[in-house]
């Protein structure tokens, strides 16, 4: 089913749902004690089984299904936890901000790939579209220092791009698995693989009891039912359509952020939401 048929406009609400979702990441996570790479350890751990047993609830995997999709859905599961370890740990090594412009680079690079990827129509359109997304981030990661910018760091921001940017093209090759059973098999992958990382970097965590209710929402909502909706999406959508939407979740983060936290927005960070935005709904039309 391609973005231009009948009916299609579901799959666009279950897709911009998903991020809207992850835009809320940040309310949670200001209320848990954890580092970075061990919420994300909780975030699999938690969603990863809760897809897996509704997939079992509702009759079990399609094996024929699933083995046919094997070559996209192994690596695209260790995409998605390579995808967060990279992106974690670039936030040690680099500010946030740098971490963040480069991290999400990775639609950018699907879309200009997209031609020869998935024989999608790359129109001027769509490269001013992602000029002006671009543009929109720029302004919103604010002043990037200029010193203090390690060679390991930007390495490491730039595999987080990559991961993400590989984690759209496999989903996108994944033709027969559910969005459900996809999400439940990926979100499994994707626990082991943060796993191996957090025992070999920083060892397991220890959350306090108030972390808990915060950890469940985030692994069940934002992690398990979020994913189920994205991985939905995802796979009914045209690539460039994908990657160009997928700049609403930091848009969001920023919005809510500011409304329920109170951080404050700057003219360049407004200024910037609204050329993400523009460029994405631009891009779309």
């Amino acid at each position: 089913m391609k973005a231009t048929e009948k009916g299609c406009g579901v799959f666009y609400v279950l897709f911009i749902l998903s991020l809207l979702l992850f835009g809320t990441n940040g309310l949670y996570v200001s209320h848990i004690s954890l580092s970075g790479s061990h919420i994300v350890l909780f975030r699999t751990l938690i969603g990863g089984p809760m897809l897996t047993l509704l997939v079992l609830l509702r009759g079990g995997f399609a094996r024929d299904d699933v083995r046919a999709d094997f070559p996209a859905l192994l690596p695209g599961g260790v995409a998605l936890g390579l995808n967060w370890v990279a992106l974690f740990s670039a936030y040690r090594l680099l500010n946030v901000s740098l971490a963040t412009l480069i991290y999400y680079a990775g639609p950018m690079l699907v879309v200009l790939f997209s031609p020869l990827l998935f024989g999608e129509k790359l129109s001027g359109k769509k490269i001013a579209a992602v000029l002006l997304v671009a543009f929109g981030l720029i302004l919103i990661s604010g002043s990037i220092a200029a010193g203090g910018l390690s060679l390991s760091g930007l390495l490491t921001a730039v595999a987080s791009a990559l991961f993400y940017a590989a984690l759209i093209v496999f989903n996108k090759r994944i033709r027969r698995t559910s969005g459900l059973q996809t999400a439940a098999l990926e979100l499994d992958v994707a626990f082991l693989v943060v796993l191996l990382y957090v025992l070999v970097t920083s060892g397991l965590p220890h959350p306090a009891r108030g972390d808990w209710p915060w950890l469940l929402l985030l692994g069940l909502v934002n992690t398990g039912f979020a994913y189920l909706l994205y991985f939905s999406g995802l796979q009914k959508l045209p690539a460039q359509s994908v990657a160009l939407i997928s700049y609403i979740d930091p848009v969001s983060a920023l919005f809510f952020s500011a409304v329920f936290l109170h951080e404050s927005m700057t003219a360049l960070q407004l200024l910037g939401a609204v050329l993400i935005l523009g460029g994405a709904i631009w891009g779309e039309r």
